[in-house]
């Protein structure tokens, strides 16, 4: 007989919260529910705030976030799943950091939090109460942790590299044009 104590709760109340909040959070993205904007709106907020191109960048911050999101609600690939979600969050907050910490003031503390309990999960594991536990943690093995960290921020870091790029090559854009319209007004 198996028992249950109180940090497999704890890790399944964990799970299911964070989760649950990721999952919904992204399906606003991909589907539109719950006021989100679907891949249509989602994208063109990408575009705004610099992930090329949009619609990709939606779809695929919404499949890390719902997928990531269920499968650690689940308990199931609970390495890949966190770090998933974890590299959405990590894509989010560099968005909002220009803002700071807190999210009153359109900081990156909500994403910090999901993305740190997600790679909390992925790391200390989903706990006896999971399709990990049920199914013999095929897909929860200890290797796989370092390895799916290390993916997502590989991952995250190109991602997030190519927007800032973008970002810089808009400035410099944008600031090249304003001389040229300063020149063009000054007179002879």
């Amino acid at each position: 007989m198996t028992f249950f104590d109180r940090r497999d709760l704890g890790l399944l109340l964990l799970r299911l919260g964070a989760g649950g909040v990721l999952a919904a959070h992204g399906t606003q993205k991909l589907f539109g529910w719950f006021g989100g904007g679907g891949i249509e709106g989602t994208g063109q907020f990408m575009e705004s705030v610099g992930y090329r191109p949009g619609k990709a960048s939606a779809t695929a911050a919404g499949l890390a976030e719902t997928g990531g999101g269920t499968l650690l609600a689940l308990g199931l690939a609970t390495p890949a799943a966190g770090a998933a979600a974890a590299g959405a969050m990590a894509g989010a907050a560099a968005v909002h950091a220009p803002n700071g910490f807190f999210n009153m003031s359109g900081g990156y503390e909500y994403a910090a939090t999901l993305g740190l309990a997600a790679t909390g999960l992925a790391v200390t594991g989903p706990g006896r109460l999971s399709l990990d536990h049920a199914t013999g943690h095929v897909l929860d093995r200890g290797w796989m942790v370092p390895l799916a960290l290390c993916a997502a921020a590989a991952g995250t870091a190109a991602v997030v590299g190519a927007r800032v790029r973008h970002l810089q090559r808009q400035a410099e854009n944008q600031g090249a044009e304003q001389d040229t319209l300063f020149d063009e007004a000054t007179p002879s």
